[in-house]
């Protein structure tokens, strides 16, 4: 049975006065209303969630509950500024990685196959769309393939330059290809590859075997685009999971929450960026939120300590 959304919108002042309502502590109505006019009642209510008291019968905190004794709105505006530090910390990281994967597959298979070996069906598993998969990147480089060369022009000069040098083979080689396709796009590609040891010699550049990083690829690219939606990282519950890697097990067993992502990010950093920084700079982030609960996030009791961590 359907029931028709009925509530109405309200004006900021009685946003506001219904957190007060329910015992949230506003030392300063003019700066909480700023916020709230600039970041959204309901997008804070997810960090306000859990200041809240929990609902008798089930645990969790629920959004009309009153808050907790001596909850204040800087209490939220603070979680809500550690996650969005968290996501720039994250976006910076799967740059170096999204540009790592998509290199090794274009090379390590232009170097056994040639520079346009991504147009043959014969690279792919029979389920992979390969048409669908060349019809999309027709798209992305915005180019009208009605004759050879092609008419139009492209945002990015290489691709000008391959049409005004080249008339075949209609597309550009690998290299340029692979600039122009995200994450997700080279994650499918990797996972369809036919030949097992072409897929197995490209994990093995990231230290880990073809299937542990055929999901990371997957999971990473769910984790990018949330980052890139805004969406929030600090105690979520991720729907698309990476496969948990065997030299990781001792360190983590839920795979659903971020901890086992920072684990993966971590890992291929050190292989793609020997002397990288990241876990340093993650390491400051959560000691300078002591307020944030790492436990929200799948953090163990004393994973600083990990000669993982240490590394």
């Amino acid at each position: 049975m359907s029931v028709k959304f009925t509530k109405p919108p309200l004006p900021l002042p009685q946003q506001l006065q219904l957190w007060e309502q329910r015992g949230l502590s506003v030392p300063d109505p003019t700066r909480a209303l700023h916020y709230l006019r600039f970041i959204g009642y309901y997008r804070l209510s997810a960090y306000a969630l859990p200041f809240q008291q929990a609902s008798a019968g089930t645990g969790l905190s629920q959004p009309d509950k009153p808050f907790r004794p001596g909850t204040a709105f800087e209490d939220i505006l603070r979680m809500y500024v550690f996650d969005r530090e968290l996501r720039l910390l994250v976006m910076d990281a799967i740059e170096r990685i999204e540009v790592a994967v998509r290199t090794c597959v274009a090379n390590e298979m232009a170097v056994r196959h040639g520079a346009h070996w991504f147009m043959e069906p014969r690279h792919f598993h029979p389920r992979f769309n390969h048409a669908r998969f060349l019809g999309k990147l027709e798209e992305e480089l915005k180019i009208q393939f009605s004759g050879h060369p092609p008419t139009g022009q492209h945002h990015e000069p290489f691709i000008n330059h391959y049409y005004q040098a080249y008339g075949e083979p209609y597309l550009p080689p690998v290299w340029m290809v692979a600039e122009m396709q995200s994450l997700g796009v080279w994650s499918r590609v990797f996972g369809n590859l036919q030949q097992t040891a072409e897929r197995r010699t490209i994990a093995a550049h990231f230290g880990v075997d073809e299937q542990v990083l055929h999901t990371w690829t997957h999971a990473l690219t769910h984790l990018r685009n949330l980052c890139a939606h805004h969406s929030r990282l600090w105690n979520r519950r991720f729907v698309i999971r990476p496969k948990i890697a065997r030299k990781h097990a001792h360190l983590v067993a839920d795979n659903g929450q971020f901890y086992v992502f920072a684990i993966i990010l971590h890992d291929l950093l050190r292989v793609i960026a020997p002397g990288t920084k990241w876990a340093h700079r993650l390491t400051n982030l959560l000691r300078s939120n002591p307020t944030v609960s790492l436990a929200a996030m799948g953090f163990p009791a004393g994973w600083q300590q990990e000669p993982f961590w240490q590394a």
